[in-house]
């Protein structure tokens, strides 16, 4: 069995921004007791604590447990509390510059957003998200907004020009994330690596869009033995999986 099993968040532990459920968190309880894990996806720290960290089990090894947000851009681990390892934030130069762009792409684009739910630019540190519909819109009108990626990849391609020696990456439903160059999930499993000192090879990853063009596919690309899923609910089967073979 894999030393390290990685996550995927929104579409493989949860719903887009939603709380993992009391199964899901009893099942994740369960692995980490057993096993390394790690959760990297696109969001921000604060949403790995509000759809995770708080509504794991009680008393289970946290130390046992690490969180990767922004792909990989940070690193927490647990010693006595959550610490921030490491974090790979934009200058202040780097941040303007992709503000600017990202304004003058979206002009460009010309989409018409007659609602939106929250904001919809979002500076997280190491990486800079649009989000079409804004940061709390609801699922139902995220999965409707883009579901062929068609709006997004003009948005892409856009900023491919206004920004290179940035990488721009679709995430979630609606969203578009700006990271340095070179920035993604393969990057975040890299990273693993280096820091836990366990050989990509030995760690499988867990994703809803491993798929090429999906924003897990680099984690495949990167070597990690990939298993593909279409939510959470098959999240939890594979998961229940595991634990029969590491229990067995």
């Amino acid at each position: 069995m894999r030393k390290l099993i990685v996550f995927d968040l929104d579409g493989t532990l949860a719903v887009s921004k939603s709380p993992i459920d009391t199964e899901m968190g009893a099942l994740l309880g369960g692995l980490i007791e057993t096993v390394r894990v790690a959760i990297i996806s696109g969001g921000k720290w604060e949403q790995f604590e509000k759809q995770v960290i708080r509504l794991l089990p009680q008393g289970i090894p946290l130390s046992r447990l690490f969180i990767l947000p922004t792909c990989g851009t940070q690193f927490y681990h647990y010693k006595q509390q959550w610490e921030l390892l490491y974090a790979e934030n934009f200058s202040s130069s780097e941040r303007e510059k992709i503000l600017r762009s990202l304004n003058t792409a979206i002009a460009e684009a010309g989409f018409t957003i007659t609602q939106t739910w929250g904001d919809q630019i979002e500076d997280r540190g190491s990486q800079i998200t649009w989000s079409a519909l804004g940061q709390e819109a609801p699922v139902d009108a995220k999965k409707n907004w883009d579901p062929d990626f068609s709006k997004r990849k003009k948005i892409q391609a856009l900023l491919d020009k206004l920004i290179p020696g940035f990488a721009v990456n679709l995430g979630g439903m609606t969203s578009v994330d700006i990271t340095k160059d070179g920035i993604d999930k393969g990057y975040g499993i890299r990273k693993l690596r280096d820091t836990l000192g366990i050989a990509i090879e030995e760690m499988l990853f867990v994703g809803d869009a491993l798929f090429e063009g999906g924003n897990d596919y680099p984690a495949k690309e990167a070597g990690a033995l990939s298993i593909a899923v279409r939510d959470p609910d098959e999240t939890k089967r594979v998961i229940e999986t595991a634990l029969a073979c590491l229990h067995a």
